[in-house]
């Protein structure tokens, strides 16, 4: 895309939602460092992503967590939201942190284990009909940890019974959307390890059932790009966990390991019409910030899936496909490239700034005083969510 003013009006429009967890106190197995002015429930994460929001222009939809983000008035939550100038995004539900889930949550061999894990999953469309959210976000640490502990078909067969008990609850305007992971905590088998595994069980399911490709969930060398032009083909892309990785699921900030990658992704999101309307691709962060400042490192985040969507809108589509039609392999590979190495901080600031917003927002943040105010003010209490 050559036109600037067609490139700087996808990048008004684009829309990133941040997570709820986000904000609060995280860390790894080993130790959570914690940090003053964390939310201490809900309405506080509501607060800190409303910040995120008024300084990037484009982080309008917050995730909740369930049962982290439970609250006894989710209209006064969906009202205090909307008041900030936010809406309710995905619905994530929590079957890994239970004592009875050791074994597995909608898979466990033990049919009432399974029943309370569904009823879980239907808790939280109940809670998407009472936010407005359109989406319900699963993933599974289900799985096995050692060979003959279970019977790996028949964990198939439960988990499609209770995905399509819960896809059936669905309403007309919202969508099932199964993320997947390759290992961890279950080390021998994982019931929805792939993007082929969830992507099978959504076709089964029908056209309200969608993948989520995390983009820290996968062996080392996968190319996420083919993932990601291959659900986009089928219609089957619903959403996007932002985040980097070195080893494994580190959860690091969107772009902080590998910004190219991100760029790689973006390019075919561009092309295969993941920024348009119909496709309804959600493009969500999923991170944990364990050593540091929460609202600055989300800012940072969707300020790098800006550029990684910048540099993708900025290729030249035309010199692209003539150059692979003709089979000039290093003359495609340079059109990519020439993108990827365009700076396109000074687009984005002149885009901000015909928002209205301040041209650097991370650095418009830290000068409002914001970090400090509520590192004074939320004193007590515990926070709202894992890792306390």
């Amino acid at each position: 895309m050559s036109d600037v003013s067609a490139v700087k009006a996808a990048l008004k429009s684009q829309v990133i939602e941040t997570p709820s967890w986000g904000y609060g106190n995280s860390g790894t197995r080993f130790k959570v460092f914690a940090q003053p002015g964390v939310p201490r429930d809900p309405f506080e994460k509501l607060a800190d992503a409303a910040q995120v929001h008024a300084y990037t222009g484009v982080a309008p939809k917050v995730s909740l967590h369930i049962p982290w983000d439970r609250v006894e008035d989710y209209a006064a939550l969906t009202g205090y939201a909307e008041e900030l100038g936010l809406r309710i995004g995905a619905i994530n539900s929590n079957v890994f942190q239970d004592d009875d889930f050791k074994l597995g949550s909608v898979t466990h061999p033990d049919p009432k284990v399974r029943r309370r894990a569904t009823d879980h999953l239907l808790e939280c469309v109940d809670i998407m009909d009472a936010t407005g959210s359109p989406d319900l976000k699963l993933w599974f640490s289900d799985g096995t940890n050692y060979p003959g502990q279970d019977d790996i078909a028949g964990r198939q067969d439960r988990l499609a019974e209770s995905l399509a008990e819960v896809y059936e609850r669905l309403g007309d305007d919202q969508r099932m959307l199964l993320e997947y992971k390759l290992f961890e905590p279950a080390f021998y088998t994982t019931d929805v390890p792939d993007w082929g595994t969830s992507y099978a069980h959504c076709l089964k399911l029908g056209p309200k059932a969608k993948v989520v490709v995390d983009t820290g969930h996968h062996a080392p060398g996968t190319n996420i790009e083919f993932i990601v032009a291959f659900l986009l083909r089928e219609g089957k892309l619903g959403a996007f966990d932002f985040n980097s990785r070195f080893y494994a699921d580190d959860d690091l900030m969107a772009g902080a390991a590998d910004p190219f990658q991100l760029f790689r992704i973006m390019h075919e999101v561009v092309k295969n019409g993941g920024l348009e309307a119909r496709t309804n691709v959600n493009f969500m962060l999923d991170q944990c910030h364990n050593i540091e400042a929460k609202i600055p490192a989300v800012i940072r985040s969707v300020t790098n899936v800006q550029e990684a969507t910048a540099k993708a809108l900025l290729i030249d589509a035309r010199a692209l496909a003539e150059a692979q039609s003709s089979g000039d392999v290093l003359a495609s590979n340079g059109v990519l490239m020439d993108a990827f190495n365009t700076d396109v901080r000074p687009l984005l600031a002149e885009v901000r700034e015909e928002l209205g917003l301040a041209r650097d927002p991370f650095a418009a943040y830290l000068a409002s005083g914001n970090q400090e105010r509520i590192a004074a003010d939320r004193v007590g209490g515990e926070q709202a969510g894992w890792g306390a």
